[in-house]
């Protein structure tokens, strides 16, 4: 059969399962919560089912009661009511319906004709951009992912969603939090001072990590990833590395975990608590659903694809901004530099909200820094773009005097700056740095509020 005519052809629907759940959430309210956690209004294909869903999510969402009755009156206020159908129809609802013992059947029904006609539209939208000849066959295949992928998702990439139905699910949100020992809305990083001020690590986040080349980055990073992957078991952790092997990500896991001299690891001089401190560390880490990825010639494309692979994805790290890729291939270290950064900043805040999780990635800073009294690094120091400092929700700069100064009293002591955040203020923490162990601690010191 022709693909256009495929595509004119009724689309898969099924008038008795909307029917049913429908009737079930007029006769029991009870089970109104469950449906509400499976569908969506443009879940039902029938326009006059859709109204009464949409109402009842509203009423729902607002903790009025539900039956027919309110629900006519409700749908009268809003413009959907007629009066020669609307209410016959509703009784009609409650009387093929005789009990709600099986509505999450229904529910599943009514959801496997949704995704049937969302699979149907996107096949037509990718059909039509071949058949225009719109892009290249690279930015083609990227488009119908995406498609797909929000399709897995439970959501259209291209649909408005009404602000009634947001309502619930951030009150579910200030909830948990409440409810919640920590009192963040995102993941921990496992340093409760920067959790305070960033509120977590939160979905869609873009986390810009920046510093020198030696203060630590991937090393602070990696402890993060793995304060995640431990805490939340049920957390996949993705970590792309663009400049050290896995295997070498993999002993500094060791190293920090187990507080073994990284020295030591690499040499394979271990004494017996050695061993010992290291078997307990390599059990710890094996528990962990921590995915690494070495290959240096990933795409933001290429991570996005294999991150939307992963089941119950928490977080993802990337090392390093200055060693990516652009969607073509080549690396950005030509005459459009700047350009070619801006775009794959741009593309790293676009994977962070459809992935819909916190995104670490880690930046070199410019020298610009070495010129000045204080070296502290500043939002200007960022190097190549400032679209970097306009796409992320956090920057945070790592920074150590004694890096710079010898005779500094504050040995071994590192400034968590956070120089950009969307979520609450800026400001400096401090954190213990130990080297042997190429690992972060917290350290009970205060500095002064720029």
């Amino acid at each position: 059969m022709p693909a256009d005519e495929l595509l004119t052809r009724q689309m898969p629907h099924s008038l008795e399962a909307e029917q049913a759940v429908l009737g079930s959430m007029l006769i029991d309210a009870e089970c109104i919560k469950d449906v509400m956690d499976k569908l969506q209004p443009e879940d039902f294909y029938i326009r006059q089912n859709r109204d009464i869903f949409e109402t009842i999510y509203t009423m729902f969402s607002y903790s009025r009661p539900v039956d027919g009755v309110t629900v006519a009156e409700e749908m009268q206020k809003n413009g959907t009511f007629d009066e020669l159908t609307t209410k016959n129809y509703l009784v009609q609802l409650m009387e093929v319906t005789p009990t709600s013992a099986n509505v999450m059947e229904y529910v599943a029904i009514v959801r496997s004709k949704a995704l049937l006609r969302s699979l149907a539209k996107a096949a037509g939208d990718v059909l039509a951009m071949v058949q225009e000849g719109v892009g290249e066959a690279q930015s083609v295949l990227e488009a119908a992912e995406q498609r797909i992928y929000a399709i897995r998702r439970g959501r259209s990439a291209q649909d408005m969603v009404p602000v009634g139905q947001i309502i619930k699910p951030v009150l579910d949100q200030i909830n948990d939090m409440a409810a919640s020992k920590t009192g963040l809305s995102g993941l921990s990083s496992g340093f409760s001072g920067l959790d305070q001020k960033i509120h977590g690590l939160n979905r869609s986040d873009l986390i810009l990590l920046a510093a020198r080349p030696g203060m630590g980055k991937p090393s602070f990073a990696l402890i993060i990833a793995l304060n995640v992957a431990t805490q939340q078991h049920d957390k996949a952790v993705a970590v792309f590395s663009l400049e050290m092997s896995k295997e070498q990500l993999v002993t500094r896991l060791l190293s920090s975990e187990g507080l073994v001299e990284n020295g030591r690891l690499t040499n394979g001089r271990l004494s017996a608590s050695d061993w010992g401190k290291l078997t307990q560390a390599a059990r710890t880490i094996k528990q962990t659903d921590i995915r690494i990825d070495d290959n240096p010639l990933l795409t933001v494309a290429d991570m996005n694809a294999k991150c939307r692979r992963i089941d119950n994805l928490g977080l993802v790290v990337i090392d390093y901004l200055q060693l990516m890729t652009s969607s073509g291939g080549k690396s950005y270290a030509g005459e459009n530099r700047q350009q070619a950064v801006s775009d794959i900043s741009r593309m790293l805040k676009i994977m962070a909200k459809e992935l819909n999780v916190p995104v670490i990635c880690l930046s070199q800073l410019s020298r610009a820094n070495e010129k000045r009294e204080d070296k502290r690094p500043m939002l200007s120091d960022l190097r190549e773009s400032g679209a970097i400092e306009q796409d992320a929700d956090i920057v945070i700069f790592l920074y150590r005097e004694d890096y710079y100064k010898d005779d500094t009293e504050n040995q071994n002591i590192a400034e968590c700056i956070v120089a950009k955040n969307r979520h609450g203020e800026r400001c400096k923490l401090p954190l213990r740095w130990m080297p042997e162990y190429t690992t972060f601690s917290t350290v009970e010191m205060r500095f002064d509020e720029e």
